[in-house]
Protein backbone atom coordinates (compact mmCIF):
# COMPACT_ATOMS: atom_id res chain seq x y z
CA UNK A 1 0.00 0.00 0.00
CA UNK A 2 0.88 3.60 -0.58
CA UNK A 3 -0.20 6.71 0.44
CA UNK A 4 -0.24 10.12 -1.11
CA UNK A 5 0.87 12.26 2.11
CA UNK A 6 -0.45 15.65 1.01
CA UNK A 7 0.44 17.93 4.19
CA UNK A 8 3.27 18.43 6.13
CA UNK A 9 2.74 17.36 9.94
CA UNK A 10 4.38 20.64 11.22
CA UNK A 11 1.93 22.76 9.22
CA UNK A 12 -0.86 20.53 10.62
CA UNK A 13 0.28 21.45 13.93
CA UNK A 14 -0.32 25.41 13.00
CA UNK A 15 -3.54 24.76 11.37
CA UNK A 16 -5.41 27.91 12.01
CA UNK A 17 -8.90 27.88 13.64
CA UNK A 18 -10.67 27.79 9.99
CA UNK A 19 -9.30 24.48 10.03
CA UNK A 20 -9.75 23.17 13.13
CA UNK A 21 -13.69 24.14 12.65
CA UNK A 22 -13.83 21.69 9.88
CA UNK A 23 -13.28 18.92 12.62
CA UNK A 24 -15.00 21.13 15.72
CA UNK A 25 -13.49 22.40 18.75
CA UNK A 26 -10.19 20.69 19.55
CA UNK A 27 -9.83 19.80 22.65
CA UNK A 28 -7.75 17.08 24.71
CA UNK A 29 -7.92 13.97 24.14
CA UNK A 30 -10.64 11.98 26.52
CA UNK A 31 -10.81 9.17 24.79
CA UNK A 32 -12.92 6.53 27.19
CA UNK A 33 -10.65 4.37 29.49
CA UNK A 34 -11.56 0.69 27.89
CA UNK A 35 -12.09 2.09 24.26
CA UNK A 36 -9.07 1.80 21.98
CA UNK A 37 -9.95 4.02 18.32
CA UNK A 38 -8.55 2.95 15.53
CA UNK A 39 -8.26 4.96 11.83
CA UNK A 40 -8.18 2.04 9.26
CA UNK A 41 -7.42 2.54 5.84
CA UNK A 42 -9.33 0.87 3.35
CA UNK A 43 -12.70 0.56 2.11
CA UNK A 44 -13.53 -2.59 4.68
CA UNK A 45 -12.51 -4.31 7.56
CA UNK A 46 -10.91 -7.39 6.76
CA UNK A 47 -12.55 -10.64 8.02
CA UNK A 48 -9.75 -11.47 9.38
CA UNK A 49 -8.78 -8.59 11.15
CA UNK A 50 -12.53 -8.45 12.53
CA UNK A 51 -11.98 -12.43 13.93
CA UNK A 52 -8.74 -11.29 15.91
CA UNK A 53 -10.67 -7.99 17.14
CA UNK A 54 -12.93 -10.22 18.80
CA UNK A 55 -10.33 -12.97 20.13
CA UNK A 56 -8.71 -9.64 21.77
CA UNK A 57 -11.99 -8.06 23.58
CA UNK A 58 -12.88 -11.28 24.49
CA UNK A 59 -9.42 -11.99 26.31
CA UNK A 60 -9.01 -8.13 27.56
CA UNK A 61 -12.76 -8.02 29.39
CA UNK A 62 -14.06 -4.29 29.36
CA UNK A 63 -12.23 -2.95 26.41
CA UNK A 64 -13.35 -2.40 22.88
CA UNK A 65 -11.65 -1.80 19.46
CA UNK A 66 -13.87 0.64 17.20
CA UNK A 67 -11.81 0.87 14.12
CA UNK A 68 -12.89 3.59 11.77
CA UNK A 69 -12.61 2.74 7.97
CA UNK A 70 -11.08 6.16 5.82
CA UNK A 71 -10.23 5.55 2.23
CA UNK A 72 -6.65 5.29 1.91
CA UNK A 73 -6.29 9.07 0.26
CA UNK A 74 -7.63 10.57 3.62
CA UNK A 75 -6.95 7.92 6.57
CA UNK A 76 -3.33 9.19 6.88
CA UNK A 77 -4.17 12.67 6.48
CA UNK A 78 -7.03 12.43 9.13
CA UNK A 79 -5.06 10.67 11.60
CA UNK A 80 -2.54 13.34 11.49
CA UNK A 81 -4.91 16.31 11.87
CA UNK A 82 -6.87 14.82 14.77
CA UNK A 83 -3.30 14.45 16.64
CA UNK A 84 -2.39 18.12 15.25
CA UNK A 85 -5.41 19.11 16.98
CA UNK A 86 -5.16 17.37 19.98
CA UNK A 87 -7.84 15.21 19.74
CA UNK A 88 -5.75 11.97 18.51
CA UNK A 89 -7.20 8.75 18.04
CA UNK A 90 -5.47 5.42 19.83
CA UNK A 91 -3.65 3.72 16.54
CA UNK A 92 -3.89 4.59 13.07
CA UNK A 93 -2.60 2.89 9.90
CA UNK A 94 0.27 4.92 8.43
CA UNK A 95 3.15 4.87 5.96
CA UNK A 96 6.30 3.77 7.69
CA UNK A 97 7.87 6.36 5.99
CA UNK A 98 5.82 9.01 8.02
CA UNK A 99 7.31 7.46 11.56
CA UNK A 100 9.82 10.13 11.88
CA UNK A 101 7.72 13.31 11.60
CA UNK A 102 5.14 12.06 13.67
CA UNK A 103 7.93 11.61 15.99
CA UNK A 104 9.82 14.62 15.75
CA UNK A 105 6.27 16.61 16.09
CA UNK A 106 5.63 14.73 19.50
CA UNK A 107 2.68 13.23 17.82
CA UNK A 108 3.42 9.39 18.83
CA UNK A 109 4.71 7.38 21.28
CA UNK A 110 7.65 4.85 20.90
CA UNK A 111 6.73 0.79 20.69
CA UNK A 112 9.58 -0.81 22.40
CA UNK A 113 10.12 -4.41 21.22
CA UNK A 114 12.07 -7.25 22.31
CA UNK A 115 14.95 -8.91 21.11
CA UNK A 116 12.92 -11.71 20.13
CA UNK A 117 10.08 -9.63 18.74
CA UNK A 118 12.45 -8.41 16.47
CA UNK A 119 14.21 -11.25 15.32
CA UNK A 120 11.07 -12.94 14.38
CA UNK A 121 10.86 -10.85 11.12
CA UNK A 122 12.50 -11.01 8.32
CA UNK A 123 17.17 -9.14 7.84
CA UNK A 124 16.04 -5.09 8.00
CA UNK A 125 11.99 -5.34 8.13
CA UNK A 126 12.34 -3.48 12.15
CA UNK A 127 14.57 -0.44 10.63
CA UNK A 128 11.55 0.63 8.26
CA UNK A 129 9.80 1.62 11.96
CA UNK A 130 13.64 2.69 13.66
CA UNK A 131 15.50 5.50 14.41
CA UNK A 132 17.64 6.61 16.86
CA UNK A 133 17.34 2.95 18.09
CA UNK A 134 13.93 3.27 19.34
CA UNK A 135 10.93 1.56 17.67
CA UNK A 136 7.82 4.05 16.46
CA UNK A 137 5.41 1.88 14.60
CA UNK A 138 4.53 -2.02 14.34
CA UNK A 139 4.80 -3.25 11.16
CA UNK A 140 1.05 -4.72 9.40
CA UNK A 141 1.80 -4.86 5.47
CA UNK A 142 5.22 -5.36 3.71
CA UNK A 143 5.61 -5.55 -0.27
CA UNK A 144 9.06 -6.22 -2.18
CA UNK A 145 9.51 -5.97 -6.17
CA UNK A 146 11.05 -7.99 -8.55
CA UNK A 147 11.69 -8.40 -12.45
CA UNK A 148 8.85 -9.48 -14.69
CA UNK A 149 9.63 -10.04 -18.17
CA UNK A 150 7.41 -10.81 -21.39
CA UNK A 151 8.94 -13.97 -23.17
CA UNK A 152 7.01 -13.49 -26.05
CA UNK A 153 8.75 -10.43 -26.97
CA UNK A 154 12.11 -11.58 -25.62
CA UNK A 155 11.67 -14.46 -28.34
CA UNK A 156 10.28 -11.40 -31.31
CA UNK A 157 13.85 -9.91 -30.58
CA UNK A 158 15.93 -12.68 -30.69
CA UNK A 159 16.59 -13.05 -26.52
CA UNK A 160 16.34 -16.30 -25.00
CA UNK A 161 12.93 -15.99 -23.16
CA UNK A 162 13.87 -18.54 -20.19
CA UNK A 163 17.32 -16.14 -19.40
CA UNK A 164 16.23 -12.82 -18.06
CA UNK A 165 18.88 -10.15 -17.12
CA UNK A 166 20.39 -10.81 -13.69
CA UNK A 167 22.74 -7.20 -14.46
CA UNK A 168 22.03 -3.81 -14.97
CA UNK A 169 24.03 -3.76 -17.91
CA UNK A 170 22.30 -6.92 -19.48
CA UNK A 171 18.58 -5.26 -18.46
CA UNK A 172 19.89 -2.15 -20.49
CA UNK A 173 20.69 -4.46 -23.23
CA UNK A 174 17.99 -6.23 -23.85
CA UNK A 175 15.90 -3.49 -23.36
CA UNK A 176 17.45 -2.06 -26.30
CA UNK A 177 17.85 -5.30 -28.44
CA UNK A 178 13.57 -5.28 -27.63
CA UNK A 179 12.73 -1.68 -28.85
CA UNK A 180 15.16 -2.02 -31.57
CA UNK A 181 13.91 -5.66 -32.83
CA UNK A 182 10.24 -5.36 -32.64
CA UNK A 183 9.54 -1.10 -32.18
CA UNK A 184 7.54 -2.02 -28.52
CA UNK A 185 9.27 -0.78 -25.69
CA UNK A 186 11.84 -2.92 -23.77
CA UNK A 187 11.49 -1.22 -20.19
CA UNK A 188 8.75 0.42 -18.29
CA UNK A 189 10.00 3.25 -16.08
CA UNK A 190 7.89 5.42 -14.15
CA UNK A 191 9.17 9.00 -13.35
CA UNK A 192 5.47 10.29 -12.97
CA UNK A 193 5.30 13.26 -10.00
CA UNK A 194 4.28 10.13 -7.81
CA UNK A 195 5.39 8.33 -4.49
CA UNK A 196 6.01 5.23 -6.73
CA UNK A 197 9.03 7.37 -8.40
CA UNK A 198 11.41 7.34 -6.03
CA UNK A 199 10.40 4.18 -4.49
CA UNK A 200 11.52 2.50 -7.93
CA UNK A 201 14.48 4.50 -7.66
CA UNK A 202 15.21 2.93 -4.27
CA UNK A 203 15.28 -0.02 -5.94
CA UNK A 204 18.09 0.32 -7.78
CA UNK A 205 19.93 1.88 -5.02
CA UNK A 206 19.40 -1.02 -3.06
CA UNK A 207 20.42 -3.22 -5.75
CA UNK A 208 23.80 -1.51 -5.70
CA UNK A 209 24.63 -1.47 -1.90
CA UNK A 210 23.65 2.22 -2.34
CA UNK A 211 22.25 3.99 0.71
CA UNK A 212 20.48 7.42 1.35
CA UNK A 213 21.35 8.37 4.62
CA UNK A 214 23.17 6.72 7.33
CA UNK A 215 22.24 7.58 10.37
CA UNK A 216 21.77 11.61 10.75
CA UNK A 217 24.12 12.01 7.87
CA UNK A 218 23.45 11.88 3.92
CA UNK A 219 25.71 9.49 1.90
CA UNK A 220 23.45 9.89 -1.21
CA UNK A 221 26.44 11.50 -3.11
CA UNK A 222 28.21 8.04 -3.71
CA UNK A 223 29.70 5.95 -6.50
CA UNK A 224 27.08 3.27 -5.97
CA UNK A 225 24.00 5.75 -5.88
CA UNK A 226 25.37 7.75 -9.20
CA UNK A 227 25.72 4.47 -11.06
CA UNK A 228 21.65 3.74 -10.60
CA UNK A 229 20.84 7.23 -11.79
CA UNK A 230 23.08 6.57 -14.83
CA UNK A 231 21.71 3.38 -15.01
CA UNK A 232 18.13 5.79 -15.35
CA UNK A 233 19.75 7.32 -18.07
CA UNK A 234 21.34 5.11 -20.19
CA UNK A 235 17.77 2.79 -20.27
CA UNK A 236 15.40 5.88 -20.72
CA UNK A 237 15.73 5.46 -24.23
CA UNK A 238 14.48 1.96 -24.81
CA UNK A 239 11.94 2.45 -22.28
CA UNK A 240 7.76 3.75 -22.57
CA UNK A 241 8.03 7.11 -23.77
CA UNK A 242 7.34 10.00 -22.35
CA UNK A 243 8.49 8.15 -18.65
CA UNK A 244 7.02 11.20 -16.56
CA UNK A 245 3.44 10.76 -17.65
CA UNK A 246 3.67 7.40 -15.97
CA UNK A 247 3.30 5.55 -11.73
CA UNK A 248 3.52 2.29 -11.51
CA UNK A 249 0.17 1.02 -11.92
CA UNK A 250 -0.17 2.95 -15.21
CA UNK A 251 3.24 0.80 -16.32
CA UNK A 252 2.20 -2.19 -15.19
CA UNK A 253 -1.08 -1.80 -17.03
CA UNK A 254 1.47 -1.12 -20.10
CA UNK A 255 3.17 -3.90 -19.62
CA UNK A 256 -0.25 -6.26 -19.09
CA UNK A 257 -1.33 -5.12 -22.71
CA UNK A 258 2.07 -6.54 -24.10
CA UNK A 259 3.81 -3.04 -24.88
CA UNK A 260 6.59 -3.39 -22.49
CA UNK A 261 9.35 -6.07 -22.21
CA UNK A 262 10.46 -5.73 -18.70
CA UNK A 263 8.99 -4.02 -15.47
CA UNK A 264 9.88 -3.87 -11.68
CA UNK A 265 6.15 -4.39 -9.96
CA UNK A 266 5.22 -6.59 -6.84
CA UNK A 267 3.03 -9.61 -7.16
CA UNK A 268 0.30 -7.90 -7.64
CA UNK A 269 0.92 -7.82 -11.58
CA UNK A 270 1.37 -11.67 -10.99
CA UNK A 271 -2.20 -12.22 -9.73
CA UNK A 272 -3.07 -10.22 -13.23
CA UNK A 273 -1.06 -12.15 -15.08
CA UNK A 274 -2.18 -15.65 -13.97
CA UNK A 275 -5.76 -14.36 -14.78
CA UNK A 276 -5.02 -12.20 -18.76
CA UNK A 277 -3.17 -15.33 -19.70
CA UNK A 278 -2.39 -12.81 -22.50
CA UNK A 279 1.28 -13.53 -23.28
CA UNK A 280 4.07 -16.10 -21.16
CA UNK A 281 5.76 -14.49 -18.85
CA UNK A 282 8.11 -15.27 -15.72
CA UNK A 283 9.60 -13.32 -12.99
CA UNK A 284 13.05 -13.33 -11.07
CA UNK A 285 14.80 -10.41 -8.99
CA UNK A 286 15.80 -7.30 -9.68
CA UNK A 287 18.98 -6.87 -11.48
CA UNK A 288 21.79 -5.88 -9.38
CA UNK A 289 24.29 -3.26 -10.20
CA UNK A 290 27.97 -3.62 -10.50
CA UNK A 291 28.71 -3.11 -6.61
CA UNK A 292 25.99 -5.42 -5.52
CA UNK A 293 26.39 -7.88 -3.21
CA UNK A 294 23.17 -10.55 -4.03
CA UNK A 295 19.77 -9.39 -5.36
CA UNK A 296 18.09 -6.61 -3.27
CA UNK A 297 14.96 -4.45 -2.56
CA UNK A 298 13.75 -1.35 -1.36
CA UNK A 299 11.83 -2.81 1.71
CA UNK A 300 8.05 -0.55 2.11
CA UNK A 301 6.30 -1.31 5.38
CA UNK A 302 2.93 0.52 6.67
CA UNK A 303 2.67 0.28 10.02
CA UNK A 304 0.05 0.64 13.30
CA UNK A 305 1.27 4.28 15.10
CA UNK A 306 0.30 4.67 18.54
CA UNK A 307 -0.54 8.48 19.31
CA UNK A 308 0.45 10.38 21.93
CA UNK A 309 -2.61 11.93 24.60
CA UNK A 310 -5.38 9.23 23.57
CA UNK A 311 -5.16 7.92 27.38
CA UNK A 312 -4.85 4.11 26.08
CA UNK A 313 -1.35 4.13 24.72
CA UNK A 314 -0.22 1.09 26.55
CA UNK A 315 -3.30 -0.84 25.95
CA UNK A 316 -3.38 0.35 22.76
CA UNK A 317 0.66 -0.78 22.02
CA UNK A 318 -0.61 -4.16 23.15
CA UNK A 319 -3.05 -4.67 20.77
CA UNK A 320 -1.08 -3.76 17.54
CA UNK A 321 1.89 -5.82 18.67
CA UNK A 322 -1.32 -8.85 18.98
CA UNK A 323 -2.81 -8.12 15.97
CA UNK A 324 0.21 -8.34 14.36
CA UNK A 325 1.66 -11.07 15.97
CA UNK A 326 2.72 -14.25 14.32
CA UNK A 327 -0.41 -15.90 13.95
CA UNK A 328 -2.93 -13.09 13.18
CA UNK A 329 -0.32 -11.57 10.71
CA UNK A 330 0.39 -14.45 8.39
CA UNK A 331 -3.42 -15.33 8.06
CA UNK A 332 -3.99 -11.73 7.21
CA UNK A 333 -1.19 -11.84 4.43
CA UNK A 334 -1.72 -15.45 3.01
CA UNK A 335 -5.62 -14.61 3.03
CA UNK A 336 -5.92 -11.13 1.84
CA UNK A 337 -6.08 -10.30 -1.97
CA UNK A 338 -3.86 -7.34 -1.63
CA UNK A 339 -0.59 -9.44 -2.65
CA UNK A 340 1.45 -8.60 0.88
CA UNK A 341 4.78 -10.05 1.25
CA UNK A 342 5.48 -12.08 4.61
CA UNK A 343 6.96 -9.99 7.05
CA UNK A 344 8.60 -13.30 9.04
CA UNK A 345 9.62 -16.40 7.24
CA UNK A 346 7.68 -19.63 8.87
CA UNK A 347 6.28 -22.96 7.35
CA UNK A 348 3.44 -22.07 5.89
CA UNK A 349 5.67 -19.29 3.89
CA UNK A 350 7.90 -21.68 2.85
CA UNK A 351 4.51 -23.94 1.55
CA UNK A 352 3.74 -20.74 -0.43
CA UNK A 353 6.97 -20.38 -2.24
CA UNK A 354 6.33 -24.03 -3.21
CA UNK A 355 2.83 -23.91 -4.22
CA UNK A 356 3.23 -20.37 -6.18
CA UNK A 357 7.33 -20.16 -7.27
CA UNK A 358 6.13 -17.07 -8.53
CA UNK A 359 6.43 -15.24 -5.05
CA UNK A 360 10.40 -16.89 -4.69
CA UNK A 361 12.03 -13.92 -6.20
CA UNK A 362 10.02 -11.36 -3.79
CA UNK A 363 11.44 -13.37 -1.01
CA UNK A 364 14.94 -13.93 -2.00
CA UNK A 365 15.67 -9.89 -2.15
CA UNK A 366 14.74 -9.18 1.02
CA UNK A 367 17.84 -10.64 3.23
CA UNK A 368 20.19 -7.58 1.09
CA UNK A 369 17.27 -4.66 0.90
CA UNK A 370 16.88 -1.88 2.39
CA UNK A 371 14.34 0.68 4.21
CA UNK A 372 12.42 3.56 3.21
CA UNK A 373 14.63 6.31 4.56
CA UNK A 374 12.93 7.87 7.56
CA UNK A 375 13.08 12.07 7.48
CA UNK A 376 11.28 14.22 9.62
CA UNK A 377 9.77 16.39 6.45
CA UNK A 378 9.01 12.74 4.36
CA UNK A 379 7.28 15.04 2.00
CA UNK A 380 10.32 17.73 1.17
CA UNK A 381 12.32 14.79 0.77
CA UNK A 382 10.50 12.75 -1.11
CA UNK A 383 9.45 15.50 -4.09
CA UNK A 384 13.35 16.08 -4.04
CA UNK A 385 13.87 12.49 -5.12
CA UNK A 386 11.21 12.53 -7.86
CA UNK A 387 12.90 15.67 -9.01
CA UNK A 388 16.00 14.25 -9.27
CA UNK A 389 14.82 11.49 -11.50
CA UNK A 390 12.97 13.05 -13.94
CA UNK A 391 15.48 15.81 -14.35
CA UNK A 392 17.36 12.93 -15.67
CA UNK A 393 15.13 10.60 -17.76
CA UNK A 394 14.40 14.50 -19.46
CA UNK A 395 17.36 14.59 -20.66
CA UNK A 396 17.58 18.42 -18.41
CA UNK A 397 20.63 17.19 -16.12
CA UNK A 398 23.12 15.02 -16.15
CA UNK A 399 23.33 12.20 -13.54
CA UNK A 400 26.52 13.89 -11.53
CA UNK A 401 24.56 17.29 -10.89
CA UNK A 402 21.60 16.05 -10.59
CA UNK A 403 22.73 13.57 -7.54
CA UNK A 404 24.83 16.43 -6.12
CA UNK A 405 21.46 18.75 -6.12
CA UNK A 406 19.36 16.47 -4.62
CA UNK A 407 21.81 15.20 -1.99
CA UNK A 408 22.13 19.35 -0.95
CA UNK A 409 18.38 19.42 -0.64
CA UNK A 410 17.65 16.66 1.27
CA UNK A 411 20.15 17.93 3.83
CA UNK A 412 17.39 20.05 5.20
CA UNK A 413 14.82 17.44 5.64
CA UNK A 414 16.46 14.85 7.59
Amino acid sequence: MTFHFKTGLLALSLLGSTALGMLGTAVPAQAADQEISWIYCGDKIDPIHEKYIKEWEGKNAGWTVKPEVVGWEQCQDKATTLAAAGNPVAMAYVGSRTLKEFAENDLIVPVPMTDEEKKSYYPNIVDTVTFDDTQWGVPVAFSTKALFWNKDLFKQAGLDPETPPKTWAEEVAFAKQIKEKTGIAGYGLPAKTFDNTMHQFLHWVYTNNGKIIDGDKIVMDSPDVLAALQAYKDITPYSVEGATAYEQNEIRAVFLDGKAGMIQNSTGAAYRLLESKKFEWGVTTIPVGPSAKGPGTLLITDSLAIFKGSGVEEKAIEFAKFITSPGPQEEYELTTDAGLAPLRPSPRVDQLVKDKPYWKPFIDSIPLGGPEPLFKDYKGFQNAMIEMVQSVVTGKAEPADALKKASAAIEEYK
